[in-house]
């Protein structure tokens, strides 16, 4: 190439091409890893991805790949690295540093269009993680690591805990960042300090000279390497043609920087590299500060919450109910028909049927035998299972599962939008004014011109506003945690301060399941039930998690067959059908059971048993509501349209009728399709709906509703369609958890009103040129912390003023 030959870039990863091109057509390439990439994407019709960003690639290993992943192949270190591996299906997690814009997510999520055998994948950009579900029996892991490699996108794989190491390295990066920058501040302050002291011409110009270069020494690595996040952010923003809020920082670095250099090196001035400095050690140290506080935020959601979830764990011949927190390894747990598998075991005994669409979104269920090892967030279809935990409950992983595209609703979030629409222009006004102030100075007096000119691109701060929403809502969400709700993210708590109607389910929601008493009335002119009748029935409800056959089987105070459970079928809203020591029993509504309709006119809901097609009779449910449910109604009612929506019979329309608005609000003998189909009538007509059932024949309607709450008493019948669990201690909490998401908007708002505050009064002073980029660099973080400090007081305020406690534990009497 000649000098005069204009330099080339690789059309792939944008680095400079030697001599030797290698080229495609018009499309020159600095390698052959980059061509090998090009004509991948292109025989995949993939080169939409050189159209969202200009050359976003990066330049893949050329050989070595064949040898390197061999490892990969090894069954034991896969165990380690997959997070699910059941029959053909297998998912894993990678860390991928290479990532970093908008073409990268879109490569990276049509995988599949690449390699078959890959069924989905799904980038998480914040953390630079890819989610990849494939199929073992096409495409190995090995084999989708080598696919990331080639493309350019090689995962960092350790057999330890990734995302702590890489979480680890990425805090010892900044401070590393930070003590450099504060070092350089420092010392180069110290070495300005004589001529600030003794004026302009009164030090000898060779020590004046001496001590600029050995500043500009100092000033170098603070600007190449503590400095270079905020440059690389601005560049890769401008490159997607997009203006982020790094941009005007950026400049602000570049100019103090460059000017400073010039006046050092042409001998015009001092310059300002102590400011430069001091304005890098600054902004770092705000950097620190958020990163802090959204760990704490993190670490609080994801491991110290409540998360009001128990699984029956067997003792020799006892079960009890324990929370997750209390699940050790080795432990032995029954999982029961529509239970979700808290950690990973290993199955012991019975047929399992699991549904592993909480985790891949793959709705087959697999069969597994005893000795299987069934993955956590598998849903069991059928019978009870035994398992015994080989791994540690991981509450973070089931949190992650839970907020799955695969269970997100649509609708928008308006504060959040909002925030990002004012950021948005935010940074294009800023250095709008800014250009105007330094080109208004540079006329009328040049002093001030680059004071105001970089002033205002420090000092004026969008990230107050980007901090107000998740701020306030991940304290929100602790402080609902610590009042026993556990809601799915920010999202479900903004949608749950806009809600105008409330369904109640009634069964498990209304009434106590813990005091009802099951007492069994026989058919007219029939024996009661035999005791082999009544350990049938009893084999049966021990497989569902209903309250109502939870209640039966307590009552019934016979053994348990064990083993003989040919079949096991639950219908929502129905009843249970199964297959016992060649018995056919059938357990729910009169219908279901082959009844002709209630046979009693009694209060009080009625399961009905049929035992080889006769008729039974009917275990009699004596109703007992939940204390203080009448002052609850009586609060919500007052707010809210407040509806009634159960499956069971309509003999307590009585004594709820009062707490309703007529007959109108109140609606009995609904199916679940019934209830899917009253929220789906409610939002055609405006409404923004809240349901609260037991989670188990209200799954439809909870997805379906914008904010959908499932109550939680001792049991694992966690549904993932829902929004939030409630333990049912904390129901009478929930006019208080509405009243509070409502102040969590306004304490949103007021962030909001105190951040244009700031910028309006910063940019009044920064505009005149009396402000030093220093000052400004003091400035700027203070808004930021500003905000997090009011978010924080505020909301655990007004949870102590609604009687919730808050999370230093305040608490007052008012509600």
């Amino acid at each position: 190439m000649s000098a005069t030959e204009e330099k080339t870039t690789c059309y792939h990863c944008g680095l400079d091409c030697d001599s030797t091109k290698i080229a495609v057509g018009e499309k020159i390439f600095c390698c052959n890893g980059c061509k090998m990439v090009f004509e991948l994407l292109e025989a995949n019709d993939l080169c939409q991805y050189y159209d969202l960003d200009r050359t976003p690639g990066t330049t893949p290993p050329e050989q070595g790949t064949e040898t390197k992943f061999g490892y990969l192949d090894d069954s034991s270190i896969q165990q380690q690295l997959l997070h699910l591996s059941d029959g053909s299906t297998a998912t894993v997690v990678f860390h991928i540093p290479n990532l970093h814009c908008s073409a990268c997510i879109w490569l990276l999520e049509s995988l599949y269009k690449i390699e078959p055998g890959v069924l989905h994948s799904r980038v998480n950009f914040l953390r630079k993680t890819v989610s990849i579900t494939f199929d073992r029996d096409q495409v190995s892991l090995r084999k989708v690591v080598e696919l990331l490699t080639s493309i350019g996108y090689e995962p960092r794989i350790s057999l330890e805990n990734i995302q702590q190491e890489t979480d680890r390295k990425t805090r010892q990066s900044l401070y590393l960042k930070i003590g450099l920058a504060g070092f350089g501040f420092a010392n180069i302050m110290l070495l300005s300090l004589p001529e600030y002291f003794a004026g302009p011409g009164k030090i000898p110009s060779e020590f004046t000279k001496f001590f600029g270069f050995l500043n500009i020494l100092l000033a170098l690595p603070v600007f190449f390497y503590s400095g270079w996040d905020y440059l690389r952010s601005a560049w890769y923003s401008l490159k997607s043609r997009s203006v982020n809020m790094d941009v005007p920082i950026a400049i602000g670095i570049i100019t103090l920087f460059s000017r400073s250099i010039f006046e050092i090196v042409s001998r015009h001035g001092p310059g300002w590299l102590d400011s430069f400095s001091g304005l890098v050690f600054l902004l770092l140290l705000g950097r620190l500060f958020q990163e802090k506080t959204y760990q704490t935020l993190s670490f609080e959601r994801d491991y110290k919450s409540y998360f009001p979830i128990s699984v029956l764990r067997i003792s020799g011949e006892k079960e009890e109910s324990v929370p997750l927190s209390r699940l050790g390894i080795g432990d032995r747990i029954l999982i029961r028909n529509n239970e979700i598998v808290p950690a990973d075991s290993v199955l012991i005994r019975g047929a399992g049927r699991i549904d592993y669409s909480f985790v891949t979104g793959e709705s087959e269920t697999v069969a597994k035998v005893s000795g299987d090892l069934i993955f956590a967030g598998g849903r069991q279809q059928g019978s009870a299972i035994e398992l015994e935990v080989v791994k540690d409950v991981s509450q973070s992983y089931l949190t992650q599962l839970w907020n799955s595209d695969a269970f997100k609703k649509q609708g928008g979030t308006r504060i959040t939008t909002l925030a990002n629409q004012i950021s948005k222009y935010f940074t294009a006004v800023v250095i709008g004014i800014a250009s105007f102030a330094g080109l208004y100075w540079l006329v009328v007096n040049p002093n001030y011109a680059l004071n105001a000119f970089t002033a205002v691109l420090i000092i004026a701060c969008p990230c107050a506003l980007a901090l107000a929403t998740p701020f306030t809502l991940g304290n929100v969400l602790r402080v609902f945690g610590r009042n026993r709700l556990f809601m799915k993210n920010t999202t479900a708590v903004e949608q749950l301060s806009r809600i105008d109607t409330i369904l109640l389910d009634k069964t498990g929601t209304l009434t106590d399941t813990k005091k009802i008493n099951a007492t069994f009335v026989p058919v007219l002119n029939k024996r009661p039930l035999s005791r082999d009748e009544l350990r049938l029935i009893k084999t049966v409800v021990r497989h569902s998690t209903h309250p109502l056959s939870r209640k039966i089987y307590a009552s019934i105070g016979q053994e348990v067959y064990d083993g003989v459970l040919k079949r096991f079928e639950e219908f929502p809203g129905e009843g249970i059908e199964a297959e016992v020591s060649g018995h056919t029993v059938r357990i729910g509504s009169a219908r279901f059971a082959g009844g002709d309709g209630d046979e009693t006119t009694d209060s009080g809901s009625t399961v009905h048993i049929a035992v080889d097609g006769e008729l039974k009779g009917y275990f009699r449910m004596n109703i007992q509501y939940r204390a203080g449910y009448e002052q609850l109604l009586k609060q919500l009612g007052k707010r809210y349209d407040l509806l009634l929506v159960s499956g069971d019979n309509d003999r307590e329309r009585k004594v709820l009728e009062p707490f309703f608005a007529g007959e109108k609000a109140l609606f009995f003998n609904q199916t679940p399709f019934d209830k899917l189909e009253l929220v789906k009538s409610l939002q055609r007509a405006g409404r923004r709906v809240m349901m609260v059932g037991d989670g188990l024949n209200d799954a439809g309607a909870l997805k379906q509703s914008d904010v959908g709450i499932t109550i939680s008493e001792d049991v694992n019948s966690f549904s993932p369609a829902c929004d939030g669990i409630l333990d049912a201690g904390g129901f009478s909490l929930l006019p208080r958890f509405l009243r509070y998401s409502s102040h969590s908007m306004h304490i949103i708002r007021a962030s909001f009103v105190i951040s244009f505050l700031y910028n309006a009064i910063g940019l009044g002073f920064a505009v005149q040129g009396i402000l030093s980029p220093l000052i400004s660099a003091i400035l700027m973080p203070l808004s930021s912390i500003s905000v997090v400090v009011f978010t924080t007081a505020a909301t655990n305020f007004v949870a102590g003023k609604l009687g919730l406690k808050g999370y230093y534990g305040f608490k007052t009497n008012n509600s």
